[in-house]
């Protein structure tokens, strides 16, 4: 018990209970960064309040082609700060 304890813990992508809230992962690596992800993350963070679970995620496989987002499988690239908040509303 102790030891699945540890692990559930320890990993960001194991949580104790589901969290029943839409999930937005935005990329925020460096290809990303790169592309501008940092300038329009605020607004995707205002944008999300409390209803969006914006989580940051480290590389989508989209790197060319970033700023990057996720909603379950759905990819989202080339996002610009309306697109991006346009994108959280939908979630």
């Amino acid at each position: 018990r102790a030891e699945v304890h540890g692990v559930v813990s320890f990993y960001h992508d194991f949580t104790a209970a589901p969290d029943p809230r839409p999930c937005v992962e935005l990329c925020r690596a460096e290809a990303c960064k790169a592309r501008g992800v940092e300038a329009i993350a605020p607004a995707a963070e205002q944008a999300s309040g409390e209803r969006v679970n914006l989580k940051t995620v480290y590389c989508l496989g989209l790197c060319s082609s970033g700023p990057a987002a996720r909603i379950g499988n759905d990819l989202h690239a080339r996002l610009d700060e309306a697109a991006l908040v346009k994108l959280v509303h939908s979630a």
